[in-house]
């Protein structure tokens, strides 16, 4: 099995386990798992780190796992941290903040999703990965982002942030990435008419309703491509309860009520059951059926009595059920009971301001967090790598030779063969290139105590705290083998010459950098790509 299968087989998963029954996510879970043992073993960190986020998804999609999906997503975090893979970093908190919202925690979802936000406002491509891959990533984050806000009932920034996610997914995505974009258009447009319709603004509720059946039109195509399982002989609309009640919304009639009905029966997730509920009773009461219409509103609002996922549909669902259920008073009872509803609506509609506001002050407070931090390391970080540059690497040896009295330390000094020749060759933008898929090959390949950093041009020197000089130069030869064992493509045929020393207690940090460049010239002489260690 390729990386590449692993990666597809992932992404079929999470899209049946989203359609599938019970049985069919349990088995999804399942294989999933299976999936992430394999990505442990091959232990590549971009691999490893979207097998996880399946691993995630299909236990958020899955009521009976969902309380499993946790330390799944704690687990993600740490590894996109560690890998410095900062738009999967970036998911990681969406799903957190979907999470939250499943548990009702409104406060700790907002918060998630200000970070998320302020960790892509400019994103920088991963290099081991193709752009076209980085930029589905990069989507798939931003949807993940939009929906939390959708569910959140702040539809004008879920715009911005799926109108971001569109572009990536023009330029690179299949169908089914463009499919699943437009089903979340839908149901952004569909929350979004909702809301305007609680606080009066009928007309404008009109045109995202009646867009939203424009779109679900367009899913058809895309669709039927997809990964998502369904049936061939029926449309996209009649599948999926989201594009139905987007017709019946659009434009409310008895002919929608059997479709409805069906669709209503399928619903998997509280949002499709509380739509597709709220499309269904306005036909049944334009069709002349109000106490069924009652029903229906009544049969959900009961159902999902104990479900805060989605508090701004919600809302709308208790609102069309107060209006079709005043007490028998006649009109002018009806009339003042809509009339304490929409009073009731206008203070929703000011906290909806009030939470975009707390949204937008936290989300500018982690900005300067992150722009404050930035500065602070940009003055020990090389800028084309991101390792730490010469001035890291002269404050952590000082610290690391006063505890060489107590563990052993050793430090290595790691030259590129045949760098010379890639800049004489390509060009100096390739060179660069090379030297941060080393950089990154480093980093991955040795210990996470192991301080990797750049001493300037296509040298870089190793710390190895509590490392013997055989410990040390076994962890250095994974590394001289990695690289020599990357795709040419990717290399340019770049290998390594590496010299490695054991730290004296009396040394400087200038005479044991020494030593270990004199033995490095040593792994040179005797032609490159190994390790030499020095007295």
């Amino acid at each position: 099995m390729s990386d590449a299968w692993l990666l597809a087989r992932a992404r079929e998963l999470i899209a049946h386990a989203q359609r599938a029954e019970a049985d069919g996510q349990l088995a999804a879970a399942d294989e999933a798992r299976l999936l992430l043992a394999e990505a442990q073993l091959r232990d590549e960190p971009w691999t490893l780190g979207q097998v996880l986020r399946a691993n995630a998804v299909v236990r958020l999609v899955t009521p009976a796992l969902v309380d499993t999906a946790d330390p799944v997503l704690d687990e993600l975090l740490q590894h996109a941290r560690r890998h410095d893979l900062v738009v999967l970093e970036s998911d990681a908190f969406a799903l957190r903040g979907s999470r939250a919202l499943q548990v009702g925690n409104e406060d700790i979802a907002l918060s998630s999703i200000a970070t998320a936000l302020a960790m892509l406002d400019n994103p920088v491509p991963e290099p081991l990965v193709t752009k076209r891959i980085w930029e589905r990533m990069l989507a798939t984050a931003l949807v993940d982002i939009g929906l939390v806000l959708i569910q959140l009932g702040v539809h004008e920034i879920a715009d911005e942030v799926l109108a971001r996610a569109h572009q990536c997914v023009r330029n690179n995505g299949g169908p089914h990435e463009i499919s699943v974009h437009l089903i979340n258009r839908v149901k952004l447009l569909i929350g979004w008419g909702l809301r305007l319709e609680r606080v009066g603004r009928d007309r404008a509720a009109q045109e995202r309703f009646d867009t939203a059946a424009a779109i679900a039109v367009a899913v058809e195509g895309p669709w039927r491509e997809s990964l998502f399982p369904r049936r061939e002989d029926l449309p996209a609309w009649e599948q999926l309860p989201v594009l139905g009640a987007a017709f019946a919304l659009a434009r409310p009639g008895g002919e929608h009520v059997p479709l409805l009905r069906s669709l209503l029966d399928s619903s998997i997730y509280p949002k499709e059951e509380i739509l597709v509920a709220l499309a269904l009773a306005r036909c049944l009461e334009l069709d002349g059926h109000p106490e069924e219409a009652l029903r229906v509103l009544a049969t959900s609002r009961k159902h999902l009595a104990e479900d805060t996922s989605e508090p701004a549909l919600r809302l709308s669902l208790v609102r069309e059920f107060a209006r079709l259920s005043g007490p028998d008073g006649g009109e002018v009872t009806m009339s003042a009971l809509e009339q304490y509803t929409y009073e009731l609506e206008t203070e929703l509609w000011s906290l909806r301001q009030a939470r975009i506001a707390t949204l937008m002050t936290r989300l500018e407070h982690e900005r300067l967090s992150r722009r404050a931090g930035a500065i602070a390391v940009a003055a020990f970080q090389d800028p084309l790598t991101g390792l730490p540059n010469r001035r890291a690497l002269d404050e952590h040896l000082v610290v690391l030779l006063e505890e060489a009295r107590e563990q052993p330390l050793s430090v290595a000094l790691v030259d590129l063969d045949g760098f010379k020749e890639v800049n004489d060759r390509c060009s100096h933008a390739e060179g660069d290139h090379v030297l941060r898929l080393v950089a990154s090959t480093l980093r991955n390949a040795l210990r996470l105590d192991d301080v990797v950093t750049r001493y300037g041009g296509d040298e870089f020197v190793v710390l190895l705290p509590g490392a013997p000089l055989p410990a040390a130069e076994a962890a250095l030869q994974r590394a001289v083998d990695t690289v020599a064992q990357l795709p040419l493509t990717f290399s340019r045929g770049v290998t390594l010459s590496v010299g490695v020393v054991a730290a004296n207690p009396a040394d400087s940090g200038t005479e044991v950098l020494a030593r270990a460049d004199a033995a490095m010239y040593q792994a040179k002489r005797r032609g490159g790509n190994q390790i030499a260690t020095g007295g």
